[in-house]
């Protein structure tokens, strides 16, 4: 069964860095495109970056775009989030999920919280 446990998230004020990792129980992990989603309060679940297989393609939400950088390593079946120039409105919980539905069974998720 598809397990991921996310880790990483904390409070930091405005301007702030966060890295934040994925680790995945998916047999043959390094096939699959992954993405990193987030759930802010009063919105929908949105996908902010998503990554290859192989890390050929690396796609960014705009909101997150020349801030965030998505990684990975297969070998360890860990995806990972860079996070820079925080905002108060990247607050949220974050996710790890494959980039597209249907999804995994979504894991716990880590808090982020970014204050002004």
């Amino acid at each position: 069964q598809v397990h991921f446990v996310e880790s990483g998230g904390g409070s930091v004020q405005a301007g702030g860095s966060l890295t934040l990792s994925c680790t995945a129980s998916i047999p043959s992990f390094g096939i699959y495109a992954m993405g990193w989603h987030r759930q802010r309060p009063g919105h929908e679940r949105e996908l902010v970056a998503q990554i290859t297989a192989l890390s050929g393609t690396i796609v960014y939400a705009d909101s997150v775009k020349g801030r965030f950088t998505i990684s990975r390593d297969n070998a360890k079946s860990t995806m990972y989030l860079q996070m820079n120039h925080l905002k108060p409105e990247d607050t949220g919980v974050y996710f790890c999920n494959r980039n597209w539905d249907p999804f995994w069974n979504w894991g716990q998720g880590t808090q982020v919280t970014v204050s002004s």
